[in-house]
């Protein structure tokens, strides 16, 4: 039985979703960093402050919409059948895919292996690893902007 085909409602709705969980899971590292930015010009501990207002989300909420976006575009690539065919619009074995799929598992890394427990050390007293969240934080960039890139160009198809 199949629940979609490439470009219908079901399949809309998962590249809906798919693009919704990556905006969740990436926002804070674009705005923290302006924040804290803002926080320091006003003389105030821009580590202590930025936990204190969101210590822990990148276990809570942040890392785990970077996991169901990652999940849904695997679904999304599943549901690419063209109607009346068994040919895959995207397969994993696509190049960009395949290179997007990498880059994802890189960020699950991130967030779960650096992010998160840097979090936790900072709320915890430790204010040296605020130094740990934004050397993540721009590993996070780097690695969402090539995501867009493969996303947007998908180089190889």
């Amino acid at each position: 039985m199949v629940l979609a085909a490439y470009m219908d409602n079901g399949y809309k709705l998962m590249v809906f979703l798919h693009i919704l969980s990556f905006f969740v899971a990436f926002s804070p590292a674009f705005v923290w960093p302006f924040v804290a930015r803002k926080v320091r010009q006003d003389g105030g501990d821009a580590v202590g402050t930025i936990n204190r207002l969101a210590g822990g989300s990148s276990a809570r909420i942040y890392g785990p919409a970077l996991a169901v976006g990652g999940l849904l575009g695997f679904g999304i690539a599943g549901m690419s059948k063209l109607e009346g065919t068994d040919e895959l619009v995207y397969s994993v074995s696509d190049p960009w895919l395949s290179a997007a799929a990498v880059v994802w598992f890189l960020l699950l890394g991130v967030y779960f292996g650096l992010m998160a427990p840097a979090e936790k050390k900072v709320s915890q007293g430790d204010q040296s690893a605020g130094k740990i969240l934004n050397m993540a934080g721009g590993i996070v960039h780097l690695l969402a902007a090539i995501a867009l890139f493969l996303m947007v160009f998908k180089p190889g198809a």
